[in-house]
This record gives structure tokens, sequence and C-alpha cells, in this order.
């Protein structure tokens, strides 16, 4: 059944009633660049959602950590309500009130000098590597048009054509090409192979502490002290795409700190946007953000007033730890009921904090199979190259909900 609702211009249009009408509509319209799980999710706040047909589940995605606090978290909504008030965007051809202060506030909570402002996470790394080769050039002294950057197998940093062009997962890059030179890849959690890569025409290492999309892959211990050790020996950056671990979903404000670990350069989105918009930045270093001039690169809507203003908010919510300490021990308790379904169904449990990757042992469902199966229990969560699931609940999400997801997971793995 379909209801007829006008077009602004005053003309009728069928508008689908239920969840399969909804998605036959994005099949025959949308690209089929995702294969989405049948759920068609109308309404949402906190940890839970609502479908187009009133059916209530737990969010156990967090829009890949997007959601870190949640859906419609009342202090980012008041933020951007307000600032939709005001003016949401200038260009950067003119200053606003919102500018400066996001980018103090995010560089003191960071740790950090500088910050470059962006709208996605893709083109927060693509303006890391475009900041690293030019600092190569011209305070290393690499020629100009040779530097390199060492990266990491089983990589995930985003889809631009560039990045697909050092990605090493098939469906990301293959059919893609030409693809972009200057990238050497090694094995992720190998220090030795990535030794051996470097030269001296190397710019940075590119590198995620925890690898996501891959599994949530926590690398050996020492490995990420290695790596910065390197990169101090040879004059390199170190660049962390802190994207989906950063911002207090390992337990910590940043992956990195779990090692005592500083990097030259971070690249942060998802959760910086609170779940309303896109928002991205690269933070660093005056010395090496600071080789940018005027005209050399830009965004239209990157530190858009709205995004400053969210992202401010994001900030303060950040500022007070509440967050961090939630991960941790909420993600001690995750960890400790998905490590008990190890040998009944489950291989391996990792990740950190309210982050883990779950591996299904041979003969189970596959991950998709997996996913639609907690679906149907009212728990949203999603496969990764086919024998992951991801679990990433915000982190407002109640300790009672939390073991309802899991008893979700342990139902529909354990045999």
């Amino acid at each position: 059944m379909t209801v007829t609702a006008p077009h602004s211009s005053g003309q009728p249009a069928d508008v689908p009633a239920g969840t399969g009408e909804f998605v036959a509509l994005d099949e025959q319209w949308s690209t089929h660049n995702y294969h989405p799980l049948p759920v068609v999710i109308s309404h949402a706040e906190g940890a839970r959602v609502t479908d187009v047909d009133g059916r209530e589940y737990l969010d156990f995605l967090s829009g890949y950590s997007a959601l870190n606090f949640g859906h419609r978290h009342p202090a980012l909504i008041a933020a951007a309500t307000e600032q939709l008030g005001r003016v949401t965007l200038t260009s950067r051809a003119f200053h606003h009130d919102q500018l400066g202060l996001f980018c103090r506030e995010l560089a003191e909570l960071t740790g950090t000098e500088m910050v470059l402002p962006m709208n996605s996470g893709a083109e927060a790394v693509e303006s890391a590597i475009k900041v690293a080769r030019k600092w190569a050039y011209q305070v290393k002294g690499v020629p100009d048009g040779t530097a390199e950057i060492v990266v990491a197998g089983a990589n995930f940093h985003g889809r631009t054509t560039t990045i697909v062009s050092f990605s090493t997962d098939p469906v990301a890059h293959n059919h893609f090409g030409p693809y972009t030179p200057g990238f050497t890849v090694v094995k992720y959690g190998d220090a030795e192979a990535m030794a051996s890569a470097i030269t001296e025409r190397t710019a940075a290492v590119l590198i995620e502490p925890i690898q996501g999309e891959s599994g949530v892959v926590v690398p050996p211990a020492g490995y990420l002290r290695e790596v910065r050790r390197l990169c101090d020996a040879h004059n390199i950056l170190l660049i962390a795409d802190e994207i989906q671990s950063g911002l207090a979903r390992t337990g910590d404000l940043l992956a990195l700190d779990h090692e005592g670990v500083r990097a030259d350069l971070y690249t942060l989105g998802k959760a910086l946007g609170g779940g309303i918009m896109p928002v991205s930045a690269v933070v660093g270093s005056r010395a090496v953000l600071g080789v940018l001039r005027p005209g050399e690169h830009g965004s239209t809507f990157g530190g858009n007033p709205l995004a400053c203003a969210i992202g401010r908010a994001v900030i303060r919510l950040l500022a007070t730890g509440e967050f961090q300490q939630r991960s941790r021990e909420l993600g001690a308790h995750l960890h400790g009921r998905l490590g008990e379904l190890i040998g009944s169904g489950v291989a391996e449990v990792r990740g950190r904090g309210l982050w883990a990757g779950v591996e299904i042992a041979p003969g189970g469902p596959t991950g998709r199979q997996a996913s639609e199966a907690l679906a149907a229990r009212g728990v949203l969560c999603k496969e990764t190259h086919d024998t992951t699931l991801r679990v990433a609940p915000p982190l407002v999400i109640s300790r009672a909900d939390l073991d309802r997801g899991i008893d979700a997971i342990a139902a529909v793995l354990t045999r």
C-alpha cells in the first residue's frame, strides 16, 4: 500500500508505506554501492532505532563510530539547532565566529597546535597525504615529485582514487585504475617490514592504530612505539588515522594514547560530527600543517559554521572524560562476555574499549547470515570480510541494553 503526498511543486507522488516498498525504491533508484540489511530506519534516539513498521532495534554499529554519542544527543542537537538559527555557511572567503574557537578547542583537546578542518574522513586522509608530501619537499628536502608514503596492508582509509590505489582489498581496489603512485604497502604489525620499506624519499607512515574495516585488528604490543621510533630515526612523519578509533571509542581520547605514542598528524572524523553532519579534520604540529599556503588546499564546506558549532559541542562532551570512561568500563564487560563464547561458535575476539571484532568459527554462519539473524532479534550489527561481526554500540548504551545485544550474539553464534 502507498499513500499519496504532494511534491513541493504541488504534484502528487507515491510515498512507500512499509519496509518492502522502501527497499524496492532504493533498489530501483539508488546506485548499488552498498548491500544494506532490509531494515528501513525512520526514527532514532540514544542507542535505539525504530523502523518504518514500528519495530525497535538496538544499534550495535553506531554508523561505524560516527554515532559514538548515540542518536540525537540532546547537547549536540541543541548546538546544531542554535547555529541553524544564525548562519550555516560562509565559505572560507570570509572569517566566521565559530572557526577559530573550534580549531583552538580541538587542538587543546588533542594536544596539538594546528587544525585543518574538512568534511569526510577520506578528505582528511587526502589532506594529510598532500601535507606530508609538501613537507617532504620543502622541509626534508626530498626531490619534488618523488615522495613515498609507507602504508599497512589490509588498511581502510577511504575510497577515493588515491586511497584505493594502496588498498589491498580487491573489492575496494580492483578495476579503478590507473592508480596513484608513491605508496609502499607492508604487512600490518610487522615492524621489520616497516623498517625495510623506508628509504631516503619516505615522507610519512600512514597507519590505523587499530584497523577497523579489517575486523578491529589490534597490532602487537610495542609495534606502534617502534613505528614512532623509526619515524624519528629517519625524519619521517607519523600520520595516525583515528577516524574510527579516535574520540573515545577505545577508552581513551585517541587509540595511540594507549601506547603512549604521539603522531605528527592525526586524521579525525566520524564522531567529530556528532552523527549530525560530516565533520573531519587533520590536527598536528604547526611545523607540518604550516607548510600550506592560501590557495593550495581547501573545501567550500570545510570548517563551515554549522560544522564548527557541532564539533565544539562534541569537544565539550569529550572534555569531561565521561565517554572515555564509559568505553573503558562497558568495553571491559563487552570483551569479557564475548570472550566466553570462544570455542563455542566464536574463534577470536579482538578490539579495545567498546569496539570488538568477533571472528565467527569455521562451520558457523557467514557474517551476512549472522547479521540478518541478529536483526531478526532486534540487534543491528554488520559483518566485514564475510567472517567477522563488528560490534560498536554507542557509548551512551546502558549495561542492560549491552547485555541484551550480547545475548543475541550468543544465541546466533553459539553451537
